[in-house]
């Protein structure tokens, strides 16, 4: 696993207008920021999986954050995409509204780095100030920035 979360995120994985403001609309949305990612063995199957998982118990977090994931054989490394929406994203199963979505799919086999990122990933996210750097960023390399200089004070 890469040492940082900032180094999991690529701006060709991050998509700071969600259009869908419906919970499995804005779940296919960002799930298709990594169907071409190396690491992908299957996005079938991972999407079958994250979609089963996001069934089973909500995935936010509260603070209008989701973190919708799946362990599954279906990738060879943590991948990870985000998604923002300026409008908000139903969750239903919880009757949350979501702004940031944190899109995991980590291997079955490596439980460890997984527990780590959401370690992070709770971390940078419960400070107000960092979630308004994350809200606010124009662009995915802003966005980027933001996770790093947010990880360099934990």
């Amino acid at each position: 696993m890469a040492g940082r979360t900032s180094q999991l995120l690529d701006p060709a994985r991050i998509l700071l207008n969600v259009r869908s403001t419906k919970r499995t609309g804005a779940l296919h949305e960002v799930a298709q920021l990594l169907t071409s990612h190396p690491d992908v063995t299957n996005f079938e199957g991972f999407y079958s999986e994250l979609l089963a998982r996001d069934r089973l118990d909500t995935t936010c977090l509260g603070n209008e954050i989701a973190l919708p994931h799946a362990r599954t054989e279906h990738v060879k490394a943590i991948v990870l995409a985000v998604g923002r929406s300026d409008q908000g994203i139903l969750f239903e199963n919880s009757q949350e509204n979501v702004r940031l979505m944190f899109m995991l799919g980590t291997p079955k086999t490596k439980p460890g780095d997984y527990l780590l990122v959401v370690s992070t990933l709770c971390k940078l996210l419960k400070e107000p100030a960092n979630r308004t750097a994350f809200l606010t960023a124009a662009t995915p390399e802003e966005f980027i920035a933001a996770i790093a200089a947010a990880e360099a004070k934990l």
